[in-house]
């Protein structure tokens, strides 16, 4: 699966277990679940089904009287066992068989459950169109994830039970209708089509799909097999353009897991309303709509290509071997997010790999310091969906990726060929991947587990480092600052690689390197060298996830931003010389991102010239908005908001007016007029005059995803103190807006509220409070995320209402996370926050004079 983006004695660090949380364990099997047969009949109008649910099932001991399966809010008409009546008690979660014949070890039972649904809330999704969204397609589809198929049809519900499965369905005579596994059968019935789809290898009960819609069928093949795109009929090109690198994908995959994709078919469909980015259902993974991309959004759009190798990637790794409790997550939902990595690595090369983990380690840090601190494998927790987080996706591709580097590329892909084949169609626990690496290998990875798996937290390093001249002695002192200084627990115990690097005009840099054992809170090491080296790499290759705060001097780490052959190191530099600032700092920046060859560093340049407070910074940064890259152009249009002048503003406003060949650069310039705006530009008509810019963009360039348009929503949300921009806000909150628009519009109330006078005030409250009774998903997510932005403590009594009401567990959680912000903001109070803004103001003044000073400085040399 692939989300949408979004400990008790952890050193400051919230708890993960929120009140209620408990231990959680597979049930005991009754016996083994062999099949699973869903016969259902669609009455898509009334968004309702009915049908029989047989299960097979051979009992895994005698004696057993009755049977409990999961099934939610299904009107249960009979069951029968071996065509025998039973009775049954169903309490609207949990269906009990009482068995008149309790059962005998090796005799199969044959349970058949006939049972319909109305209106359903979970597990299967009705799509129509309605007065406000008339062009919405006729759609129906699944989403079983962590514990939904319940919903849909009565099962034991928990992915230690593997079965094949078999779908027939009724549908409209118009509509296709596609499942896992092999199409058997199809029968027309009068205005009506009978669609009959088996899966022949066993999955969990989460992995079953249905989806129904209207759909283009676009087909290709890999090895004879189809591997098949839906996509509504007016997105045939995007399907091509978004899916086609799909059967090099399975070739590639199927390689470097030493195990040729192992399912009759592989399908991919694109769905109205999705609740996730992609889900993997065995053979037939769903994706949202909003995947596709057109001509102009390829650009700068690598998400879709990510989302689609993340979602193959499933089909072995959760698939094929499944875990075996959803404590073990990380195994499937790490590599998934690794092979993003992998595929990256084939189709674009090692700087781009290496950035990718860099973002998908920030991806993870960030969650861990401003969300919460938790172990990867815990089964304390309130509702399995959870447990899908950071932890588990960005940090679980960054272990695979520490062990891929500590035993060398022959073992690594030794030890996943091992594990891949050895538990081929069974199920998987943390310590198989640990048996698989020894029996491939020989090595005893446990000490990596225990300090990056077993328990939460990571190393934050400070390294830093002396020469002595006379000795020829590199000192290098390597502290980690997450420990305490009496406490070892929280120490990392690490063989990392320090490399010295020397460099030549016109060659690359030669790295000399040594392995150092990193162990205590602080340690200084002493190295022997020929000559003083020109920078310092530690931890060459960046293949820790760590932090690392550099304290070279400058000379050291503007050679390490020009010549270390690793982007990451270059990265790292780049961080260390914003935060020595000046004139030279500011200089060395300008020239990487004008001539690094890799864009990952010269967007990193420019996000950390925004951090010099120097007015030379804009100069810098100026040629970037000509860069040949978008990502690069984006990234400097973004520090431009943060450098809140006239000139920036200039530069922005061009931008706005005369567009961008990206969708995201003209995004990210909407968001930045209004951020640069809402600082200096206090005399109205200017602010009225940058209403009207982003108005005429709201009113002229709808257009795929709503980019564009959505990025002025943010601009507009950056003028806090502004109701004319709160207005034109509130009108884009109705129903009948497209909905990625609307819902960005939501998320936007929250930060334009904390300037709005108390009436205004109340006016987002309300509208927030009507936004609240929505049921989808997505729109409940965005009214919590601006409700959490809000400083006032009439936002937390929506926010409870929301998650009291909410069928969804994450938005429950969502909400109860933003409460306690709201919390912190009310006690910001007005003085503080006055006192903020005047100290903002002496900054700026200082910044010009610092500028002055520094230049006439320079002049002077």
């Amino acid at each position: 699966m692939s989300q949408f983006y979004f400990d008790t004695n952890n050193n400051g660090h919230k708890s993960f277990e929120l009140p209620g949380a408990r231990p959680h364990y597979n049930p005991d099997r009754p016996g083994q679940v062999e099949h699973i047969f869903l016969d259902l009949c669609l009455d898509i109008p009334h968004q309702s089904y009915h049908g029989t649910c047989s299960i097979r099932l051979l009992p895994v001991r005698h004696g057993i009287d009755r049977l409990t399966l999961d099934a939610v809010n299904l009107n249960i008409q009979s069951v029968q066992v071996d065509e025998i009546a039973q009775d049954f008690d169903y309490n609207g979660e949990q269906l009990v068989i009482q068995l008149s014949q309790p059962t005998q070890t090796g005799k199969h039972l044959l349970i058949a459950i006939a049972y319909s649904v109305e209106k359903p809330q979970r597990g299967i999704y009705f799509i129509q169109p309605d007065q406000h969204y008339p062009n919405k397609p006729t759609q129906v589809w699944t989403q079983g994830e962590d514990e939904d198929s319940r919903f849909w049809f009565p099962c034991f519900d928990y992915p230690g039970q593997l079965s094949t499965s078999e779908i027939r369905v009724r549908v409209p005579k118009d509509l296709i209708a596609i499942s896992n596994g092999e199409l058997i059968d199809t029968q027309k019935d009068g205005d009506e089509k009978i669609y009959h789809w088996s899966q022949q290898q066993i999955h969990p009960t989460y992995l079953m799909t249905l989806a129904v819609g209207d759909f283009a069928e676009i087909r290709e093949e890999w090895q004879g097999k189809p591997v098949t795109y839906y996509v509504e009929k007016s997105r045939k090109d995007d399907a091509k353009r978004s899916m086609g690198k799909t059967p090099r994908m399975m070739e590639f995959l199927s390689e470097k897991y030493g195990y040729a994709y192992a399912f009759p078919k592989y399908a991919q469909v694109c769905v109205d309303d999705f609740i996730f980015g992609g889900m993997e259902n065995t053979s037939t993974t769903l994706l949202t709509d909003r995947c596709l991309i057109d001509e102009r959004a390829a650009l700068d759009n690598r998400g879709t290509e990510s989302l689609v190798v993340h979602e193959l990637a499933h089909q072995w790794f959760g698939d094929l071997l499944v875990i075996k409790h959803w404590s073990h997550a990380w195994i499937k939902e790490g590599m998934a997010s690794y092979s993003e990595v992998m595929w990256t690595e084939h189709e674009y090369g090692d700087q781009e790999a290496a950035y990718y983990r860099l973002s998908e380690a920030r991806s993870y840090l960030s969650e861990d310091s401003h969300r919460y601190r938790r172990p990867m494998v815990t089964h304390v927790y309130r509702e399995a969906i959870e447990l899908y987080d950071r932890h588990i996706y960005e940090k679980g591709s960054c272990v695979y990726h520490m062990i891929r580097a500590e035993l060398g590329e022959e073992l690594f892909w030794q030890a996943i060929h091992t594990f891949v084949q050895d538990n081929a169609h069974k199920t998987v626990e943390t310590v198989d991947l640990l048996r698989a690496i020894e029996k491939a290998t020989g090595r005893n990875l446990t000490f990596l587990f225990d300090q990056y798996v077993y328990r939460g937290g990571h190393p934050d390093f400070k390294v830093a480092y002396a020469w002595d001249g006379d000795a020829n002695l590199a000192k290098v002192t390597v502290t980690q600052t997450q420990a305490d200084k009496n406490d070892s627990k929280d120490l990392f115990d690490l063989k990392i690689p320090i490399g010295f690097g020397y460099t030549q005009p016109g060659k690359p840099a030669q790295i000399n390197t040594f392995t150092v054992r990193v162990n205590e809170r602080e340690q200084s090491f002493y190295f022997p060298l020929a000559e003083k080296p020109q920078f310092v790499s530690f931890d060459v290759g960046n293949h820790f996830l760590k932090t690392v705060t550099l304290e070279y001097s400058l000379p050291e780490l503007k050679a390490q931003l020009e010549s270390d052959p690793n982007p990451i190191s270059r990265i790292y530099a780049a961080e260390a010389l914003a935060k020595k600032g000046g004139l030279e700092a500011t200089n060395a920046l300008s020239n990487a991102l004008k001539n690094d060859s890799f864009w990952g560093v010269q967007v990193e340049a420019a996000k950390q010239l925004a951090e010099i407070k120097l007015d030379q910074a804009f100069d810098g940064l100026l040629p970037g908005l000509q860069d040949q890259n978008a990502f690069v152009r984006r990234a400097v249009v973004e520090a431009l908001a943060t450098i809140k002048t006239h000139d920036s503003y200039k530069a922005v406003k061009n931008l706005v007016k005369n567009g961008d060949p990206s969708y995201y650069v003209e995004a990210a310039a909407n968001r930045a007029l209004g951020s640069i705006a809402s600082v200096n530009l206090a005399e109205k008509p200017k602010e009225e005059k940058v209403i009207k810019l982003l108005q005429s963009v709201l009113e002229s360039k709808a257009g795929w995803n709503e980019v564009v348009r959505s990025g002025a929503v943010g601009g507009l949300a950056e003028l806090k103190t502004s109701e004319a921009a709160l207005n034109l806000l509130l009108e884009y909150t109705q129903p009948g807006v497209p909905q990625p628009l609307r819902l960005a519009t939501i998320r936007a109330l929250g930060k334009i509220s904390v300037g709005q006078s108390p009436v205004n005030l109340e006016r987002i409250l309300e509208k927030l409070a009507e936004l609240a009774k929505e049921t989808f998903f997505l729109t409940q997510v965005a009214v919590v995320m601006a409700l959490g932005q809000m400083e006032t403590r009439k936002a937390i009594g929506i926010l409870r209402s929301l998650g009291e009401q909410t069928a969804d567990g994450r938005v429950r959680r969502y909400a109860e996370e933003e409460i306690s912000k709201v919390q912190k903001n009310v006690g910001t109070d007005n003085a503080l926050r006055q006192m903020r803004e005047e100290l903002d103001q002496l900054k700026q003044q200082n910044q010009e004079l610092k500028s002055r000073l520094e230049g006439l400085e320079a002049k002077a040399k």
